[in-house]
């Protein structure tokens, strides 16, 4: 799922002369509304992989994000993308993990995710929130080549590069923002998802995503 300005970073963000001919993975790649892929396919790779935990439109292997270091192996494609998919990954430690090992040495790792202040949207589920310092302290251990705010929504949109000599960073104890219990957190518990506060949020999300249903119901009648 990708919004215009995340359509626009990986448009600007993306050359030739790093994707043609190159093994791509998208990470999350169901389409929903609106997607990378045609941009970077019209810049010849090699291959491109779009991974999801359903099939669905632009997904080629139905693979969980946890298990894709187990399914491609090591250092296996020059090009990982993963957009709109972090905030809804609950153990996401493991899942970047997975993004930096499974790309080459030099390879490149463009990711957009939300922010603190983007509502609840649980497809199926969400549970962090990730701003500019956390992508720094995050990714230390790559060379970022781009960080920036999304413009139009609370979202933050990186491109990095994998340092041919690679020592990845042990984020064991770092805290993120949880939209869960609205606070930093380092994990979630079983019972921080009966907590007033998501609740809250659970409810909001469900109410806006049904008066945009029923309103996109009442334009295709008029």
């Amino acid at each position: 799922m990708c919004n215009i300005s995340c359509i626009t970073f990986g448009a600007k963000s993306l050359t030739k002369e790093e994707v043609k001919g190159k093994r791509i993975i998208e990470v999350g790649s169901r389409n929903i509304s609106g997607s990378l892929r045609p941009i970077i396919e019209a810049l010849e790779p090699r291959q491109y992989v779009g991974i999801d935990i359903e099939e669905g439109p632009g997904v080629d292997i139905v693979c969980d994000a946890d298990k894709m270091l187990q399914e491609f192996g090591r250092e296996s494609f020059d090009v990982v993308i993963s957009t709109e998919l972090l905030e809804h990954i609950r153990e996401w430690r493991k899942v970047i993990s997975n993004i930096k090992n499974v790309c080459k040495p030099n390879g490149i790792i463009l990711i957009t995710t939300r922010s603190r202040g983007f509502g609840y949207h649980g497809y199926p589920h969400d549970y962090w929130r990730y701003e500019v310092d956390d992508m720094e302290n995050i990714f230390s251990d790559c060379e970022i080549l781009a960080l920036e705010r999304d413009s139009q929504e609370p979202g933050v949109f990186i491109k990095a590069r994998r340092p041919d000599t690679f020592i990845e960073r042990d984020l064991a104890d770092y805290q993120l923002y949880s939209i869960v219990v609205n606070r930093r957190a380092k994990d979630i518990t079983g019972r921080d998802f009966r907590n007033l506060f998501f609740v809250r949020q659970v409810i909001k999300g469900k109410a806006k995503k049904f008066i945009l249903r029923v309103g996109k119901s009442m334009d295709s009648k008029i």
